[in-house]
């Protein structure tokens, strides 16, 4: 029997390693964590350290030396006087005005010293001889004391020249070309044995003058106009009394004064402007000099800086002016009847 012929197989081709299998992990991402916010930081605050009162007035302040006003420890004789006025201590605004508190020391005011020889004349009546030239002399009910006692100081001191302290009084007429008169309201008198306040302040003639620096229709130079300072005193008193006498007590002084080179130019109402166009006048201090003969004051020195806003001040008002007119027309009327009266009275024959 034929042997099997057994088939030939292929060589074997040597085996090669199998590839490592990569097995796949699932890793679960940790979660992120949020910065934790920190409390906001406050900004340092750098705090100067403390300067004494005295380095910083020094360094931020100007210092105003008050103007010296010496009051007496004594209670004023007939011939010593405190001419020191209240000071205002109210709202800025008033009621009466539209003008408003600047400072504490700030107010309206024209006193003054004049040196002259006071004569009397029979009916009691006095003037006041200043270089040749005669100025009536009166007085308030109020300083009745004082105007005997000065009577009695020229009756032992005839023809002596006696210290005045006085308040200017200025009357103006209605025509423009008509010049204004001046006489002075007696307030005191200087002592020989005793010299205090104002009359250590001021110099012969020197006056002190605060008000609305402007012209007014009736005078042809430029004034001081000085007004009724306000208190509420004044203001009660006012409203109590008839039209007449309110507008006579609220009246203002206007002194003319000759100021060259002034730093504000006087205030001058224009009629053809609108009142927002107008301006304002300014509130000026000075200290001035009485020039007798010509009945004006001249410029001397600037006591403070004009200011833009007036201390508080009363002012009559449109319709008690009015009212005050009538009065005064009716008065004169009845006055102007009364002498025809007693004119046309015939004369007792004597027997």
């Amino acid at each position: 029997m034929a042997a099997k012929k057994t088939k030939k197989q292929p060589p074997s081709q040597p085996r090669q390693p199998d590839e490592p299998k990569q097995t796949l992990l699932s890793i679960k991402p940790s979660p992120v964590e949020s910065p934790k916010s920190s409390p906001p930081t406050q900004p340092q605050v750098l705090v100067p350290e403390p300067v004494p009162l005295d380095e910083q007035v020094k360094e931020k302040l100007i210092t105003v030396k008050p103007k010296p006003v010496k009051r007496l420890s004594t209670p004023p004789t007939p011939t010593e006087v405190d001419l020191q006025p209240p000071t205002p201590t109210l709202p800025a605004h008033s009621s009466e005005s539209s003008s408003e508190v600047v400072s504490n020391s700030a107010i309206f005011q024209a006193v003054g010293i004049i040196a002259g020889v006071v004569n009397f004349n029979d009916e009691g009546h006095a003037v006041v001889s200043i270089s040749g030239h005669e100025y009536p002399l009166f007085y308030i009910p109020k300083k009745r004391r004082v105007f005997d006692a000065l009577q009695k100081e020229v009756t032992k001191n005839t023809g002596n020249v006696i210290r005045l302290i006085v308040y200017p009084k200025v009357t103006h007429f209605p025509r423009r070309e008509q010049l204004h008169t001046l006489s002075f309201q007696l307030v005191g008198f200087e002592n020989p044995e005793i010299t205090v306040g104002i009359t250590k302040q001021l110099q012969d003639l020197e006056f002190r003058l605060c008000g609305l620096w402007q012209f007014i229709p009736v005078c042809q130079t430029p004034c001081i106009s000085v007004l009724r300072n306000f208190t509420e005193e004044r203001l009660q008193h006012i409203k109590q009394v008839e039209p007449y006498k309110r507008v006579k007590f609220m009246k203002a002084s206007h002194v003319p004064l000759i100021w060259k080179d002034a730093p504000v130019r006087p205030f001058r109402f224009n009629p053809k402007l609108e009142k927002q166009e107008q301006g304002f006048p300014h509130f000026v201090e000075v200290l001035a000099k009485f020039i007798p003969g010509r009945d004006v004051f001249g410029f001397v020195s600037l006591l403070s800086m004009p200011m833009e806003k007036a201390p508080k001040f009363l002012k009559a008002r449109k319709e008690d002016k009015a009212e005050a007119l009538k009065t005064k027309m009716a008065l004169m009327k009845d006055k102007n009847i009364a002498k025809r009266t007693a004119w046309s009275k015939p004369k007792k024959k004597e027997s």
